[in-house]
């Protein structure tokens, strides 16, 4: 193999590939990434066998074949080589070694056989359709913060993806720890029909919201089978394995028959929070909010340092109300808000609320309070 390529194509495709390539590795192919010439340049692909990631960037191919090399040693490279130079990649005949040249650097790195680089076998998918870049990263960012890390409960390790008909066919994403739940929908595009709900992996999430974060105009298709999921994002195609397990019936756990209202300045509110919460130890994050006509008094006490309280106006009307909640759980719903207000819908101190942005409604969010 002999090719030329572009430095800044080479890092821009190999700063996304090898991302997924774990620093520690017991299988050392798994450390490598697969440089593969195709018709239209070079492919580069990346995988811990739960994770793929391909991308095709443009290259001039004297010669071609395959190789593997260190995925983030081959990054590191590239990155410290000057800016606007070629790169040319050569292997020796033998396979053992692959040369990396740019101006008068020279790099020779240890090669490991294509044939050993493990494939994610995809099989058919039943189901094709494509989403807007924009749509499906808001179903993400609204969502992924409520991810589980508890391993035990490795169902809720991921986002839930699924089709559901609620006046009319919407595609909807849910996530919970169990102390908190997301959820954000869109309408349903043609070929999602009948799609079975599937669970994405956090580590998948992560990448496809970098992905999406970086090709923001463009049309994403999603493929779906019942074990695997993969997303074609312009020249990256991202293939994951689905958590083979039963998302719970998150639909028990929404409260909608709280009537107690109560509408806030979102951005004071998460300011106040922020203060206050300065106080609280590690262990206990429970802010209190005192809830009574026009106000909202929020209090922390912790007695290793000290107590703090902070007032806001509120538009609410029901009878005062007091109710804890965990403050860092409060800032993470507060940051997925876009509206000017956070409308919460409360019932009693020990009942979970309903929390939703003013200017959206297919997004909701659900917290179970805190005794304080």
């Amino acid at each position: 193999m002999r090719i030329t390529v572009d430095r800044s194509h080479l890092l821009k495709s190999l700063g996304r590939v090898h991302r997924v390539v774990e620093r520690r590795n017991t299988i050392p192919i798994l450390s490598n990434v697969l440089i593969n010439t195709v018709n239209s340049g070079v492919e580069l692909q990346a995988t811990d066998l739960d994770l793929e990631v391909t991308e095709t960037t443009s290259a001039n191919i004297e010669q071609a074949g395959s190789t593997t090399v260190p995925a983030h040693l081959l990054y590191e490279i590239v990155r410290k080589l000057p800016e606007g130079g070629e790169i040319m990649l050569s292997v020796s005949d033998d396979g053992n070694a692959m040369q990396v040249v740019s101006g008068r650097s020279n790099f020779r790195l240890q090669c490991l056989p294509k044939e050993d680089f493990p494939e994610l076998n995809a099989g058919d998918f039943s189901h094709s359709f494509t989403l807007s870049a924009a749509a499906l990263k808001r179903l993400i960012d609204c969502t992924q913060f409520a991810i589980s890390t508890e391993e035990t409960r490795y169902y809720l390790n991921g986002i839930y993806f699924h089709v559901i008909d609620d006046k009319g066919l919407k595609i909807r994403t849910v996530a919970t720890d169990g102390h908190r739940l997301a959820e954000a929908e869109t309408d349903a595009p043609s070929g999602s029909e009948g799609m079975p709900g599937v669970i994405i992996p956090r580590k998948a999430v992560g990448e496809l919201q970098k992905l999406l974060g970086e090709e923001a105009e463009s049309e994403i298709k999603i493929e779906v089978s019942e074990t695997k999921i993969r997303f074609t994002i312009a020249s990256v195609v991202l293939t994951s394995k689905l958590i083979d397990g039963t998302f719970p019936d998150y639909q028990r756990v929404i409260p909608l028959g709280n009537d107690k209202k109560l509408t806030i300045n979102r951005q004071s509110f998460a300011a106040a929070v922020d203060r206050v919460s300065t106080i609280s130890s590690d262990r206990g994050r429970a802010v209190k909010l005192t809830i009574e006509n026009g106000q909202l008094t929020l209090t922390v006490n912790n007695p290793d340092s000290g107590s703090a309280e902070d007032q806001i106006v509120a538009d609410y009307e029901g009878e005062p109300l007091e109710i804890g909640f965990n403050s860092k759980y409060l800032l993470d719903i507060m940051a997925q808000l876009n509206g000017e207000n956070a409308v919460f819908m409360l019932a009693d101190a020990g009942a979970p609320t309903l929390i939703r942005d003013s200017d959206d409604a297919d997004a909701l969010y659900v917290l179970m309070p805190m005794r304080v």
